[in-house]
Formats: structure tokens, C-alpha cells, sequence
């Protein structure tokens, strides 16, 4: 039985074919409306969501299962003391797959170990995220052709923001991958990252504070919100939250075919204006997470090559 705990679970050829029936999956999404017919996803979100949570559901529904589950610890019996070990064998008797979003580090390892169905970790902490990776590494693909020979540029909370951490994760694996790390002091990114993952991999990367000096290099830039919930201090929160605002004047400095994304939600970090740049890729960033979250549930289940 397989689980998804880190993007690296996937190898990179595994990973090529749950893109390519993402693929297959965005072309025509009724072809497999039947696919989890009877099957049941459970999903298990210790913290909120409205993008992660719905697009498992959507993704689940679509394929003809059904889902069942909670959207806060405080709604589960986690409010009563029950460990993620107990909860996992009991939610393993009603579902035949689980999503779980969980604030502590490692949550989704716990439930693995313990569990009779596959797991995916929805996000643990400021760990991981792998189908937010998923999701972003299929936005990528879809807009340029290619997960190889590109610059990003990632902007914001590199230090909480388990979205960058699971992304870089997945694309030093690629040909001549170039990192643009840009954050203010206090947000950059973690020894770990830059050590073990960047320069471990002979990645080509660089640190900075100005986004717009970053712009006019860059083919891809991912935008990431400061996230409120990761920092002990309200003041440091609020002195850091509008370091970095895209608006039309930065976007002036990119190239032509430069993309914007964002895991989302935003805050003030990414101007309004920028929604009808047809280089905003956000909104389609949302919608490929439906398609590679059904191919991914596919993949777990072993049903990625049922007949259609």
C-alpha cells in the first residue's frame, strides 16, 4: 500500500504519469465520473481549509465516490484527547483512502504507520505539502511545456511556507532549475532547505530582498502569503505582512510570458489588478489541484489504469 507523505514519494517517472493522466483527467473529466464508484474519502483536516478540503472533496466526487470527515479539530474527537494514532484505525473502517491536514510536523507519518488505508498528507505544519506540489508542478508543465530549463522565483514566507518547502523539494529533480529566493531576513528560507535540499543537489540558487530586481529574470514567480498562524508575535505579524505587493508596476518589470502563481489564499500580497494579466495563473492553479488530487486518488487506489 502506498501512501503520499512528501513529493518525493513519487519517483520522477511516477510522478510523469499522475501528470499525464491529470492530463488526460482536465480533457475530459466525465470520462471517469465512475471511476471510485462506492469508494469512500475520508477527509481528516485538524486545521482549516477551503482550497485543500473542497478540492479533495470535488476531486472525490467527480470520480463517483463519496466523503466523509472533518474540517477542525475541534469538530473531531481530537478535542476529547484522542491520539492521531486511534483516530487513523478507526477512520481506517469507514474509508478507503484518507486526506489529513494536521499542525504538527509529521501528523501524516503518525496516521501512515498506523493506518489500513492509503494517506495523503494535506499539509503538516510548515513541513510539507505535497499536492499543493502536485498542483504547481502541473501548472508549471501545463503552461511551459516543460519542468526543465526555467528560473523561479519564490517570494514571501520561505521560512513557514511548507508550499515552497515541498515545491523546491520536487524541482531540483529537474534539469537546470534555477532558484530566485526572495524574502526579507527574517522569512528566508530554513538551513535544512538550503543545505541538505539546494545544496545537496548542486541547485543553482540565490537569496535576495528585492523583488523587483528579481523580475525581469525570472519565468515562473510563486507568491506566498505571510502566514499569521506561524508566529508567536502579533506585532512581528503585522511589521511583516506587507513586505512584498505585486502590483502592475513590478509586473511592468517581467517578461511577456512570465507566470504568477499562488497556493492561496492571499492576503494584500498579490494585487487585484493583476487577476485580468493574462500571466496570472492562480485561479488555474485551482482548478489543475482538482484534476491532479482525482488523478493522485486514482493512483493510491490502484485505479489509475481501470478501464475507462
Amino acid at each position: 500500500m502506498k501512501h503520499l507523505l512528501s513529493p518525493l514519494d513519487l519517483s520522477v517517472t511516477e510522478l510523469e504519469d499522475l501528470l499525464n493522466l491529470a492530463r488526460d483527467i482536465s480533457k475530459d473529466p466525465k470520462k471517469y465520473s465512475h471511476v471510485c464508484d462506492g469508494k469512500k474519502l475520508a477527509t481528516l483536516f485538524y486545521e482549516p481549509s477551503t482550497r485543500t478540503r473542497l478540492s479533495f472533496e470535488a476531486a472525490m466526487l467527480n470520480l463517483g465516490g463519496s466523503v466523509l470527515g472533518f474540517s477542525s479539530a475541534n469538530s473531531s474527537s481530537a478535542s476529547k484527547g484522542e491520539s492521531v494514532a486511534d483516530t487513523i484505525r478507526v477512520i481506517s473502517c469507514y474509508a478507503d483512502i484518507c486526506a489529513m491536514r494536521h499542525p504538527k510536523e509529521g501528523a501524516p507519518m503518525v496516521a501512515a504507520s498506523k493506518s489500513s488505508i492509503p494517506v495523503i498528507n494535506a499539509g503538516d505544519g510548515g513541513h510539507q505539502h505535497p499536492t499543493q506540489t502536485l498542483t504547481d508542478l502541473m501548472t508549471i508543465r501545463e503552461l511551459r511545456g516543460s519542468l526543465d530549463n526555467f528560473t523561479i522565483g519564490l517570494c514571501g514566507d520561505l521560512k513557514f511556507g511548507r508550499t515552497v518547502h515541498s515545491l523546491i523539494n520536487s524541482l531540483v529533480r529537474y534539469k537546470n532549475v534555477k532558484f530566485v529566493l526572495i524574502s526579507p531576513k527574517e522569512l528566508r528560507i530554513p538551513d535544512y532547505i538550503r543545505d541538505d535540499v539546494l545544496k545537496a543537489n548542486q541547485a543553482e540558487f540565490i537569496e535576495m530582498e528585492n523583488l523587483e530586481d528579481a523580475m525581469p529574470e525570472l519565468n515562473i514567480l510563486y507568491m506566498t502569503r505571510v502566514q499569521r498562524e506561524r508566529f508567536f508575535s502579533e506585532d512581528e505579524y503585522l511589521r511583516m505582512k506587507d513586505f512584498y505587493i505585486l502590483d502592475k508596476s513590478k509586473m511592468a518589470l517581467a517578461k511577456e510570458d512570465m507566470y504568477v502563481l499562488h497556493p492561496l489564499p492571499r492576503v494584500n500580497e498579490i494585487s487585484v489588478d493583476i487577476d485580468d494579466d493574462p500571466r496570472a495563473a492562480y485561479f488555474k492553479q485551482v482548478q489543475f489541484g482538482v484534476y491532479v488530487r482525482m488523478a493522485l486518488i486514482m493512483t493510491l487506489l490502484g485505479l489509475n489504469n481501470k478501464q475507462i
